[in-house]
């Protein structure tokens, strides 16, 4: 990977964040309703019949320095946005769009303060947590045919990588509405997400009306932790996607993701006692 210094990071005044949001958000309606993607937007119950990929991630994490109150919060979220996603059908052609579909978190729908990420730092928000959702989706889709067209990458690492099961870097941010997750069906085949909570995951499954004929599998390459001049450190690394046939010939290997962040913990711990 040719790494590039980051810059460090910006502050941004409280009031030209309020209105830089809300000309994103109108500019982001205005895609909606007057451009020509059309969008996924019908679910059925019943599941298609070939499963693709399924996924499921824990629920409650301890957190440093995040009240657990805030994951129990998430769980109430989640639920709503998984009533909202469950069962949508993606047609070829159409495209899923994540607050398309899910809509704006308010108070009014049962929506609760969650943990949400600012400019590095955890604060509560309504609807916070819904990152671990759309960081599930993503992950479905890199395992089938399906084409990311929009996912946001975390411009801070906020937390140390204990429990950590997929690469750092494989999620995506989300933030109402003009940070979105949205995935294309370029195939000729319906596609079914599937969304679910039980005691202790959020669980999802990708479907389809026929069978896959590749197998997707990710890896990580030039992870890379780096000083900066300016005195913090930053971690970059690439994901790459392999593409076999069903009989485990390699076809392709390609990049999927190159991910840039500033950490916001002390990534090397001191030495203590010598060597």
């Amino acid at each position: 990977m040719n790494y590039q210094p980051v810059a460090k990071p910006k502050y941004r005044s409280k009031w030209r964040r309020f209105f830089g949001k809300k000309y994103f958000i109108f500019k982001r309606y205005l895609k909606w309703y007057f451009g020509r993607q059309k969008m996924a937007a019908n679910r059925q119950e019943q599941a298609l019949t070939h499963l693709i990929y399924s996924h499921q991630t824990v629920l409650l994490r301890k957190l440093k320095d995040v009240d657990m109150h805030l994951q129990h919060n998430k769980i109430v979220n989640l639920s709503l946005a998984a009533n909202k996603i469950n069962g949508l059908i993606i047609q070829p052609g159409e495209t899923f769009s994540y607050w398309y579909v899910v809509g704006q978190t308010k108070k009014s729908k049962g929506y609760v303060e969650g943990m949400m990420l600012q400019n590095g730092r955890v604060v509560k928000g309504i609807g916070g947590g819904l990152c671990q959702m759309g960081n599930l989706i993503f992950w479905m889709a890199l395992h089938s045919p399906l084409t990311v067209v929009e996912r946001w990458r975390h411009s801070y690492d906020v937390f140390p990588d204990a429990n950590r099961t997929q690469p750092f870097g494989s999620g995506a941010t989300l933030s109402y509405n003009y940070i979105d997750l949205q995935i294309k069906n370029e195939t000729q085949n319906d596609f079914q997400i599937n969304v679910w909570l039980d005691d202790s995951h959020l669980r999802g499954s990708l479907c389809s009306d026929a069978p896959c004929k590749n197998r997707y599998e990710l890896l990580e390459k030039n992870h890379l932790i780096r000083g900066e001049s300016w005195g913090g450190y930053t971690r970059h690394n690439q994901i790459y996607r392999k593409i076999y046939d069903k009989n485990n010939r390699l076809l392709q290997e390609e990049p999927l993701i190159e991910n840039h962040a500033v950490m916001m913990y002390q990534p090397f711990l001191e030495q203590k006692g010598g060597y």
